[in-house]
């Protein structure tokens, strides 16, 4: 596959973006290329048009697939896996929301529930530290109820309440 310019510097923004955010620059670089391609790609294809190695493409494939941003895909008459990926956009955020909570949030709650309840039982623990951990927890609880909620809502309410912007903040007002 053949990058033009505008395609090379989208992959590359990417992978930038994906170190910002915690992700490996070559998953991110190849979530572009597959983001963009118009066909499924397979694993060769992909380490010679990014220029990085075999087993590193291997190794982002499964991590990507790990979060369901790609899919394996097999083409008539060829043995090799090719893959693809989502390219709805707001099924991709869905995916990496889901993902960064049940791999950062949901264990994070459960910590915070032990330490609190451990703080609470172990009478050393300082009121005003155990007050904090308490608050921290009730703001991680409401974050993830407000998730479950929002996540249940249609596509279409959700894409509307994102464009309402801050015009919601006047109707919660009322």
């Amino acid at each position: 596959m053949e990058l033009t310019p505008a395609m090379e510097r989208y992959v590359l923004h990417w992978g930038e973006m994906g170190t910002r955010w915690g992700v490996n620059r070559s998953v991110a670089q190849i979530h572009a290329l597959l983001y963009l391609s118009p066909a499924p790609m397979q694993a060769e294809t992909i380490a010679e048009t990014l220029g990085i190695a075999r087993s590193n493409v291997s190794t982002s494939l499964k991590e990507l697939q790990s979060w369901d941003l790609i899919s394996r895909v097999h083409v008539m008459g060829d043995r090799r896996d090719h893959f693809s990926a989502v390219t709805d956009t707001w099924e991709t955020l869905t995916l990496i929301v889901e993902g960064r909570k049940r791999r950062e949030i949901d264990p994070t709650l459960t910590m915070l529930r032990d330490v609190v309840l451990e703080a609470r039982a172990d009478g050393r623990t300082p009121g005003e530290v155990r007050a904090r951990l308490e608050d921290m927890l009730g703001f991680m609880e409401t974050l993830a109820d407000w998730y479950q909620q929002v996540r249940k809502l249609p596509r279409k309410t959700l894409i509307s309440l994102v464009k309402m912007g801050a015009k919601v903040s006047r109707m919660v007002a009322r």
